[in-house]
């Protein structure tokens, strides 16, 4: 067989595949999903809402951009004060960008509209297609992909409709199984998360989920208690996604959105048996301020309040 009339025959098969999935999912017009960015742009918006403080010279070399032209991005970001720069405290070489509240905003409407265009290319499928398509998907990234994963092989996102159900799920079934607490704990996750949602101050306040492959594996609240106080609660990483730094990366989050929001102190209540959370906060900075024993949740434990000057 003639090798090259069958690779020119593959060539116009995945160019073929190009055109048909650039035009089902909407990436041809002047501008990404009825908003002011081009796609690249986008992209370099959603990448800065799921790294934590990336350079862009890490951008530039994960998304196989010219650096002059994510330069420019970056420029135009600036001047619409979507993104702040901060010089490394470790390398002075290196500033770190990150979304400023604007940027979120900015994002969150191409986030979601990208979920939805999504939803409803799938929902026309029957489960199992679904199924098949997704697993395709995977195929390709695994012939094509080079690089090997990033160190953190998952995303950080605003909550959505759901996800405090979930919140409160995995929370009775996890410290049931871990810690022998009972049904009064779950009792209280479920007055946290309403209240939450029903007070909801999006200036002030925030949800985090993480996930990975489309999976929930984590989740943390940050909540007003007081104009100068913020109040850390419902954190929760997955057995399967731990030592992935998830936990970390959830209180970081917590801790610079606070900051951002003008608090002046954090605090959290936690439990002594709770190990891996109590590392977490210390490393962050928090210092125990005061304990009490009690039998709240069944067990025998004590219970633990943590504060960080912000």
């Amino acid at each position: 067989m003639n090798a090259e009339p069958e690779l020119d025959r593959r060539v116009a098969a995945v160019r073929r595949f190009n055109r048909f999935y650039t035009q089902k999912i909407g990436v041809l017009g002047d501008g990404h999903l009825r908003s002011p960015f081009s796609l690249t742009e986008a992209r370099v918006l959603y990448e800065l809402a799921q790294r934590d403080r990336p350079s862009a010279t890490e951008l530039a070399r994960d998304l196989g951009l010219d650096a002059g032209y994510l330069s420019r991005i970056l420029r135009g970001f600036a001047r619409r004060r979507l993104i702040t720069r901060e010089r490394s405290t470790t390398d002075s070489r290196r500033t770190l960008l990150s979304l400023t509240e604007a940027g979120r905003r900015a994002f969150q409407p191409l986030d979601s509209r990208t979920r939805t265009t999504i939803g409803r290319l799938l929902n026309r499928l029957p489960p199992a297609h679904q199924a098949r398509l997704v697993d395709a998907m995977r195929d390709v990234e695994s012939l094509l992909g080079e690089a090997p994963a990033r160190a953190a092989p998952y995303v950080l996102r605003p909550h959505r409709i759901g996800d405090m159900g979930w919140i409160v799920h995995r929370h009775g079934v996890l410290y049931a199984e871990e810690y022998g607490f009972d049904e009064r704990f779950e009792a209280l996750v479920a007055r946290v998360a309403a209240e939450f949602l029903e007070t909801f101050d999006p200036k002030r306040e925030r949800c985090w989920i993480a996930e990975r492959d489309g999976a929930v594996i984590g989740s943390v609240v940050l909540v007003k208690q007081s104009a100068t106080v913020a109040k850390l609660r419902l954190l929760l990483v997955e057995r399967e996604a731990r030592g992935l730094g998830v936990g970390q990366r959830l209180v970081d989050e917590c801790i610079r959105f606070a900051r951002q929001a003008g608090y002046r102190r954090m605090t959290l209540w936690t439990n002594s048996v709770l190990h891996a959370a109590r590392r977490l906060y210390e490393k962050a900075g928090f210092e125990k301020t005061h304990e009490e024993p009690h039998r709240m949740f069944g067990p025998e434990m004590v219970g633990e309040t943590w504060e960080l000057k912000l």
